[in-house]
């Protein structure tokens, strides 16, 4: 009896229960679709903060050495107060090896005259600074090594001088600085101007033949040096007359003295360099 009673409450809260979660129909494929949203694809397409446009890397890890920070007291300079920053020389000794040879194989071949026109775009000042500052050691070093050489097959006592040095030193920086500088006042006067470091270029590079000369004057004959003196001289000052003839023509008819000068003053400095260089007084 109750077995019978408990199985009927039982079925009734079975109904109840199926009655109270209706059944869902099976919906299907269901398509779901989103709006637009605000995500940002990596890396960015432009610039955010300090992460640069592409694939760059941040900006205070890539160019904060080499561009001026907007505001700054370097982007404001300019005039003359630019002649005293280093990024004012820097595009002046943007040379590599190859450039620099191949000026000295022109400076060593006077007559082609075709000097200034190959380096009329990118003049350099780093093959003259070089230049000059080996002259100074090879003139010291030689002059100082052939005067020791005199000494000791005299049996005389030996001292070193150190004015060499200094000589050396003002001559060739001294002749490449200022007589540039005059020429540039003369050409401007004559109404023929020719840019500064395009001269100290010429002047610099015309120098290089007396290293080797300078080398050969270890020989103890004394008209050998004199003709290794007189055909550096004259190769320098070829080389410089040469490459300025062109330019120096359109002065008027003055054009053949300011060249003429210019030789002669070539010319002076190997007779100087002779007697004080490539001469050996015990």
């Amino acid at each position: 009896m109750m077995s019978g009673g408990v199985g009927k409450y039982t079925h009734i809260d079975n109904q109840k229960v199926s009655g109270s979660v209706p059944s869902v129909p099976d919906p299907g494929h269901v398509a779901v679709q989103f709006t637009d949203s605000n995500l940002q694809t990596f890396p960015p397409s432009e610039s955010q903060g300090k992460i640069s446009g592409g694939t760059r890397p941040p900006r205070d890890a890539d160019d904060t050495f080499s561009k001026p920070v907007s505001g700054s007291e370097e982007s404001q300079q300019g005039g003359w107060f630019r002649t005293f920053t280093v990024a004012a020389y820097k595009p002046y000794f943007d040379v590599d090896t190859t450039d620099v040879l191949e000026r000295i194989k022109y400076s060593l071949f006077p007559f082609r005259g075709t000097f200034t026109e190959k380096t009329v775009s990118n003049p350099d000042l780093y093959g003259p600074f070089w230049i000059c500052t080996t002259l100074i050691f090879v003139a010291a070093s030689i002059g100082t090594f052939v005067t020791y050489i005199a000494h000791k097959l005299q049996k005389k006592e030996w001292n070193y001088d150190i004015n060499l040095v200094t000589w050396s030193a003002g001559v060739f920086y001294g002749y490449v600085l200022l007589v540039p500088l005059v020429l540039y006042v003369i050409l401007k006067y004559f109404s023929a101007p020719s840019g500064l470091v395009q001269l100290f270029c010429l002047y610099g590079y015309s120098l290089f033949v007396f290293i080797p000369a300078l080398c050969l004057s270890v020989i103890p004959v004394e008209i050998f040096r004199w003709v290794i003196a007189g055909v550096a001289g004259f190769m320098s000052a070829t080389f410089v007359a040469l490459n300025l003839r062109a330019h120096i023509m359109s002065a008027g008819e003055r054009w053949f003295f300011i060249v003429a000068g210019i030789f002669l003053l070539q010319l002076a400095l190997s007779v100087v360099l002779k007697l004080y260089l490539f001469t050996v007084t015990v």
